[in-house]
């Protein structure tokens, strides 16, 4: 019974996610709408105060708390435009993170042509120039160790700014959801991953289900770089990269070190038709009013020094 319980409320988490990864990649004014609405409703919340700051705060740089509870300080931006990428989504000031997430991407991306003879990478959301909760979009990205990379391949023009704010990735998921669309999906998808998940700094890529199921079966012969490579909801227009701590830096709360063998079983299996189910069966709405949401996070809820973060100049 427990365990049913478990599934039937990780189906409507997901009947709530997997909608939004249909249309995760919003326009700008779709953004600033629920921006705003997000802000009027709740304008002391921890991702009011962080999404309205522009400006990284001056401090040295660190990473401070969890991935999904934190802030940072010190950060950097990724130019907008370099040799081999472009960044998107520009209005949302989404291309900060930690120093070393920077220097990581830029080298990321000048190996991309070689990896998979596409012209560069398109960059997704990254961290707010504080960290810290997002008014839209992400649970994690808090500390800068975070980033978002399209995997629609970087076209050889360069996009102007009413491309980079409204045009659409592609889904690579299949309609039926249990594998990749082979129209979108080329083997160049497979060896840009496996060269991100084989970097030591990285501890975790996160992809689709469907997106797994390609590269469990593409991986070859050697399957021990899909140890990081996760499945989760959402994530089939982009793959997530994300930085393990740096070296030494205290105030960052590590995961676990993964451990999941090369996740391609029956695992995999569950995660496929679990959100399979979310997609194509959702749950039922109860009858009655809706539940209140939970509010948002408090700035209470996270690390004492991320006020310090906030107030800086």
């Amino acid at each position: 019974m427990r365990h049913a319980k478990r599934i039937a409320a990780l189906l409507t988490v997901m009947a709530g996610l997997v909608p939004f990864a249909a249309r995760a990649q919003s326009t700008a004014d779709q953004e600033a709408k629920t921006r705003a609405a997000n802000i009027a409703a709740w304008p002391d919340a921890a991702r009011s105060l962080f999404g309205q700051k522009a400006t990284p705060a001056h401090l040295p740089p660190r990473a401070i708390g969890s991935y999904a509870r934190g802030c940072l300080a010190g950060g950097a931006a990724l130019p907008l435009d370099g040799p081999s990428w472009q960044v998107m989504r520009l209005n949302r000031n989404r291309n900060w993170g930690h120093p070393a997430l920077i220097d990581y991407l830029e080298k990321l991306a000048r190996d991309v042509p070689r990896i998979t003879g596409w012209s560069g990478l398109l960059v997704g959301d990254m961290s707010q120039p504080r960290g810290g909760p997002m008014l839209t979009g992400h649970a994690s990205h808090q500390i800068g160790l975070d980033a978002d990379i399209w995997l629609t391949p970087m076209p050889k023009s360069r996009l102007d700014g009413e491309q980079r704010e409204n045009m659409p990735a592609v889904n690579m998921a299949r309609a039926d959801w249990r594998d990749v669309d082979p129209h979108a999906w080329t083997p160049a998808h497979t060896r840009l991953i496996k060269a991100v998940a084989s970097e030591p700094r990285v501890e975790r890529v996160f992809v689709n289900p469907a997106l797994k199921v390609a590269l469990c079966r593409e991986a070859g012969a050697d399957k021990s770089w899909l140890d990081k490579v996760r499945p989760i909801w959402g994530h089939n227009y982009h793959f997530h990269i994300r930085l393990a701590c740096p070296a030494g830096m205290a105030s960052c709360v590590p995961q676990e070190p993964p451990n999941f063998g090369d996740g391609c079983g029956a695992e995999l299996t569950g995660w496929v038709e679990r959100q399979r189910e979310a997609i194509f069966n959702p749950p039922k709405p109860k009858p009655g009013p809706k539940p209140k949401p939970k509010p948002p996070m408090s700035l209470d809820a996270l690390p004492p020094e991320c006020r310090q973060v906030l107030a800086a100049p």
